[in-house]
C-alpha cells in the first residue's frame, strides 16, 4: 500500500472481519439481556425467559469477558509470533469463527423452549439455563480468540498516517453490520426468536470466507514472525520509551472508562426501551440502530477530521458531545427525543472509537508487535465489558429497576475518560513507511 494514499478496496475487504463480529455482537447485546430478564414480574417484556435481576444479568453478561480479558492480549501477541503458510492472523480466524457461529446459533434455543407455565422460574429451568450459559461461554471464548487477529490485520496492512482513515472504513463496515443486525434482526425476531441469531451467524461465516479469500498478509511480517517464533510475546513492551509508556497507560485507562460508559447504554438500552419507553424489545433494537446509522455516516469523516486536527482533539470533542447528549436523554425519556439523541451519540462515538485503536498502535515503536498493542486495546474494552454491566445492573437494581440511570452512569465515565486523554502526548500519526 502506498504510504500517502489509502487503498479503500483493500481496507473494505479487511473490514469484512469486523463486519461479522459486529453483526453477532449487536444481536447478542440486544436480545440476550431480554432472555435473561424476561419472566420477571418487574420486567415488562412479554417474552419467555429466565426471570433474573438486572444485577445478575449484568454479571452473566460479563462471565465470558473475564476469560476474554486474559485471552485477547495473549492471542494478539501469539499471533505476532505465528508463522504459517496462510499468515500470522488467519489460522486463528478461520478456526475459531465457525465455532463461535455454531455456539451463537444455539443461544436462543433454550429460552425458545421454556414452557410458558415455567416462564421466569429459573430454579425450575436448570437444564435449559445450563445449556444457555454454556452456549454463551463457547461463543464468546471463541470470539475472544479470533477477534484480536481480525482487528490486527488493519495496522498490519496500513501505514501509520492512514490508520485513522482506514479504521473509519473498518468501523463503517462494522456499523453497517450493526444496522443489519438491528433492522433485519428486529423483523426476524417478530417471526421467530432464534432467526436473528441464525441470520447473524450466516452473515459472519460469509464475511470470514471473503476475508480469507481476498486478504493476504504482508510476507515481510510473516517472515519476521518466523524468525521470532516462541512465547517471548511481550518483549516489545519492555523496550517502549517512558513517554510512550505513560501515554499508552493513560490511553488504555481512557478507553476502559469510555467503554464502561458505552456499555451502560448498549447493554441495557433494550431493557430501558421496554421498561421506560414502553416499547417492544424488537422496536428497542430497531431504535438503537439509529446510532449505528450516524456512526456509519461519520466513520470515514471522523478519520479525515483526525488527520487534520489530530486524534486526541477529535476524541475529546466526541466525548464532550456524547456526554451532553446522554445528560439530555436522562431528563427527556420521550421516544422521538431519544431517537434524535441516539443519532448525535452515534456521530460522537465515531469521533471517539474510530481514532482510539490507531492511537494505541501508534504508541508502539515497531510494526512487528502490532498484534500485542491491539490486544492491549481489547484488554481495556474487555475489562470494561466485565465491570460495566455488573456496575450498571447494580445501579439499576439499587434505584428500584430505574433503567433511566444508564444515562447517569455513562456521562460520569466519559468525563473520567476525557480527564485521562488530557494527559496523553503520544499516539498521533507517525511518519509513513511503505507496507
Amino acid at each position: 500500500m502506498h504510504p500517502d494514499r489509502l487503498d479503500y478496496k483493500k481496507v473494505f475487504l479487511i473490514g469484512f472481519g469486523f463486519f461479522g463480529i459486529s453483526v453477532m455482537w449487536a444481536i447478542y447485546n440486544t436480545y440476550v439481556p431480554i432472555f435473561l430478564q424476561a419472566g420477571s414480574p418487574n420486567f415488562g417484556a412479554q417474552a419467555l425467559g429466565f426471570g433474573l435481576s438486572a444485577t445478575l444479568t449484568g454479571f452473566i453478561m460479563t462471565l465470558d469477558n473475564i476469560a476474554a480479558f486474559f485471552i485477547q492480549p495473549i492471542m494478539g501477541a501469539i499471533s505476532d509470533r505465528t508463522y504459517t503458510r496462510i499468515g500470522r492472523r488467519m489460522p486463528y480466524i478461520i478456526t475459531c469463527a465457525p465455532i463461535a457461529v455454531l455456539a451463537f446459533a444455539l443461544i436462543p434455543l433454550a429460552p425458545q423452549t421454556i414452557p410458558p407455565e415455567l416462564n421466569g422460574q429459573v430454579d425450575k429451568l436448570g437444564g435449559l439455563f445450563a445449556f444457555f450459559i454454556a452456549s454463551l461461554m463457547v461463543m464468546l471464548l471463541a470470539m475472544a480468540v479470533f477477534r484480536t487477529p481480525v482487528i490486527a490485520l488493519m495496522p498490519d496492512l496500513v501505514p501509520s498516517p492512514l490508520r485513522s482513515k482506514a479504521n473509519g472504513v473498518i468501523n463503517l463496515m462494522g456499523g453497517f453490520g450493526g444496522i443489519l443486525a438491528f433492522l433485519v434482526g428486529g423483523l426476524l425476531y417478530r417471526i421467530y426468536r432464534p432467526l436473528p441469531f441464525w441470520f447473524g451467524g450466516l452473515l459472519t461465516l460469509v464475511a470470514v470466507a471473503i476475508l480469507f479469500w481476498k486478504v493476504k498478509e504482508p510476507p515481510e511480517l510473516v517472515e519476521a514472525a518466523r524468525r521470532e517464533e516462541g512465547l517471548g510475546v511481550f518483549r516489545g513492551l519492555r523496550n517502549i520509551p517512558r513517554e510512550n509508556a505513560r501515554s499508552l497507560a493513560l490511553l488504555i485507562l481512557a478507553i476502559f472508562f469510555w467503554f464502561v460508559g458505552y456499555n451502560a447504554v448498549e447493554t441495557f438500552f433494550s431493557s430501558y426501551g421496554v421498561a421506560v419507553l414502553k416499547i417492544s424489545e424488537a422496536t428497542a433494537g430497531m431504535i438503537l440502530s439509529v446510532a449505528y446509522v450516524t456512526f456509519i455516516l461519520f466513520s470515514i469523516p471522523s478519520g479525515i477530521i483526525a488527520t487534520r486536527i489530530g486524534r486526541k482533539r477529535t476524541i475529546l470533542i466526541g466525548l464532550v458531545v456524547f456526554t451532553v447528549a446522554l445528560v439530555i436523554a436522562f431528563f427527556t425519556p420521550i421516544v422521538p427525543v431519544i431517537i434524535g439523541l441516539l443519532a448525535i451519540g452515534g456521530l460522537a462515538w465515531a469521533l471517539i472509537n474510530i481514532n482510539s485503536l490507531p492511537m494505541v498502535v501508534d504508541t508502539s515503536t515497531s510494526d512487528e508487535v502490532l498484534g500485542t498493542y491491539t490486544g492491549l486495546y481489547y484488554v481495556a474494552g474487555t475489562l470494561a465489558a466485565v465491570v460495566g454491566p455488573i456496575l450498571n445492573g447494580w445501579v439499576i437494581d439499587l434505584t428500584g429497576r430505574n433503567y433511566n440511570t444508564i444515562f447517569v452512569v455513562a456521562p460520569l465515565f466519559f468525563i473520567l475518560a476525557a480527564l485521562c486523554m488530557l494527559g496523553v502526548t503520544k499516539g498521533e500519526a507517525r511518519p509513513a513507511s511503505k507496507v
